[in-house]
């Protein structure tokens, strides 16, 4: 099985994210030779420049390793627990940077600061790193795979955080107290000497070279790509403090400019790359967890639809069962009634397996058995089947078919099933009226010269205005017996066949139900006695 992409460590950049990244690494070594031209122009000495870039690259480093550490504890990865230690310790060192600039807090630095203490801190940093992302491609490549499978253990990067504080307390202090025994980079607070910064800048220079070329070649994540961009950045710092002949010129700021950028470009590339691995991984958890409500409500709707389609049928054979058992067991039993009640039970059971194999076949979302049909001839032979549900209820239906009506082809078990409960629907809704106000009226036409549009009303107690809408939704019933799902099995086949089912309200009380299916082109209807025939039942 393929492995699963968890985040910025294993997902791949796609086309926008690296037209992005190549346009910025493109946008700073195009600013390069332009800083280049005028680095040594004197600007004006701004004390709270240091304390202000400083203050604003610690939080974002910061958050930089804290996002890194959470891609750590998800891959188990010592490369990604090395590479956050790394953005602590250049984080930790901008506090004694901070505190012994010269001019920020005091003319000479806090700390019992020389003139070289801070040029040191800030050396040791900026090797930092490079350094770091030269380790972190070499172990991610001895990795090879993410050990996610491993128990969790927070132990690595506490390990990883202890160094960082250990190895920048050292840096501090070499620099403060011994600082004695480091080469000089700067004559006075403001003029740099020239023969060992550039031996320190170019190794500097050479070392973030390596790491960008490892990321380019090795590259193959969303973080990839961003380090690169990060380390490009860093690279253009180094080669710029080169010639950097002092502080407080355009070069110098500009130097701690570009710094500042790498930081918040870093920074929000991996925060928004996180937030939209984040919501991917919402929409997949509902979108899962809607299948599996998906999947349990279609159990429930298969088990509903079963009960509401099925028991029609086999509560006709009970009935015609009793009816036979009760024209047979009389002293002189009447025969001929009791086949044919026989003969009901017969066909009732020959329906239900017809609308079991309908139901499964409407579940499985395979192919219909569509055939050519009269539609009057349908509704002609499903109110016989509902015969001894119209005089048991007291109904009088009214059929009203159009002979010139052209056959339709569709499913005619399916077909079968949505008159029933509609029939069914409108049987129920008279319940609560007077015996000599129950009717149904079941119309045909022909609509716009090539479909067929049947009508089925009733003068019950219609529905309120507010169902009409929700009428047809999943489970939604006005029954305190129903299930919700008739109406919907009935509009799903009805669209399934290329037609359309609607309700509206009656003229004067009721519900008129519209079924609109394509009749085909050439088929017309046989003649015969379809026309106003009504049945009183």
């Amino acid at each position: 099985m393929a492995h699963e992409r968890l985040g910025l460590f294993d997902s791949p950049p796609d086309r926008r994210e690296t037209r992005i990244a190549t346009l910025i690494i493109g946008l700073l070594f195009v600013a390069f030779p332009l800083i280049l031209t005028v680095h040594d122009v004197r600007l004006r000495h701004v004390e709270a420049f240091i304390p202000v870039i400083d203050a604003i690259m610690f939080p974002c480093e910061l958050i930089i390793a804290a996002e890194l550490f959470a891609q750590a504890a998800v891959f188990r990865s010592q490369a990604l627990i090395i590479l956050a230690s790394g953005f602590v310790f250049g984080a930790l060192l901008l506090v004694p940077h901070l505190l012994t600039f010269p001019g920020a807090f005091s003319e000479n630095g806090l700390l019992g600061a020389g003139i070289n203490t801070t040029a040191w801190i800030y050396t040791f940093r900026r090797a930092g790193f490079p350094i770091a992302v030269i380790l972190y491609v070499h172990f991610r490549q001895a990795e090879k795979t993410p050990m996610s499978g491993r128990e969790r253990s927070a132990l690595p990067a506490a390990i990883g955080v202890f160094a960082a504080i250990a190895l920048a307390a050292a840096v501090t202090l070499l620099a403060t107290i011994g600082r004695d025994l480091l080469p000089p980079f700067f004559s006075n607070h403001t003029d740099r000497i020239q023969g060992y910064a550039v031996a320190y800048h170019s190794t500097i220079s050479a070392l973030c070279f390596i790491a960008a070329a490892m990321l380019f070649r090795k590259r193959n994540s969303v973080l990839d790509l961003w380090l690169l961009v990060a380390v490009s950045a860093w690279l253009i710092q180094s080669l710029l403090n080169v010639p950097i002949h002092a502080r407080f010129t355009l070069g110098w700021y500009c130097l701690f400019g570009l710094m500042l950028a790498s930081d918040l470009i870093l920074m929000l590339a991996l925060i928004a790359e996180t937030s939209w691995l984040y919501s991917r991984m919402a929409l997949l958890i509902a979108a899962r967890d809607r299948e599996r409500d998906a999947k349990l409500m279609s159990m429930d709707a298969v088990t509903a639809a079963i009960s509401h389609e099925v028991g029609q049928p086999l509560t006709a054979a009970s009935l015609n069962a009793s009816a036979a058992l009760r024209w047979l067991t009389p002293a002189r039993p009447n025969i001929e009634r009791a086949i044919v009640s026989l003969r009901a039970v017969s066909d009732a059971t020959q329906r239900t397996f017809d609308v079991i194999r309908s139901i499964r076949t409407t579940f499985s979302r395979g192919s219909v058995e569509k055939t050519e049909f009269s539609l009057n001839s349908l509704v002609t032979e499903t109110a016989s089947l509902l015969d001894r549900e119209l005089a048991a209820s007291k109904v009088s239906l009214h059929l009203s078919l159009d002979e010139s009506l052209p056959l339709i082809r569709a499913d005619r078990v399916q077909m079968q099933r949505v008159l029933v409960n509609l029939f069914t629907n409108a049987i129920e809704s008279l319940h609560g009226m007077p015996k000599g106000e129950r009717q149904i009226a079941i119309r045909s036409a022909i609509l716009d010269g090539k479909d067929v549009l049947l009508q089925v009303s009733d003068t019950g107690t219609g529905i309120a205005p507010d169902d009409l809408e929700h009428i047809f939704d999943p489970f939604f019933t006005t029954k305190t017996t129903g299930t919700g799902l008739g109406l919907p099995l009935c509009s799903t086949i009805v669209e399934d066949h290329g037609g359309r089912l609607w309700v509206s309200q009656a003229e004067s009380h009721g519900a008129v139900f519209h079924l609109r299916l394509p009749g085909e082109r050439n088929g017309r209807s046989p003649s015969g006695p379809n026309g106003p025939t009504p049945n009183e039942s």
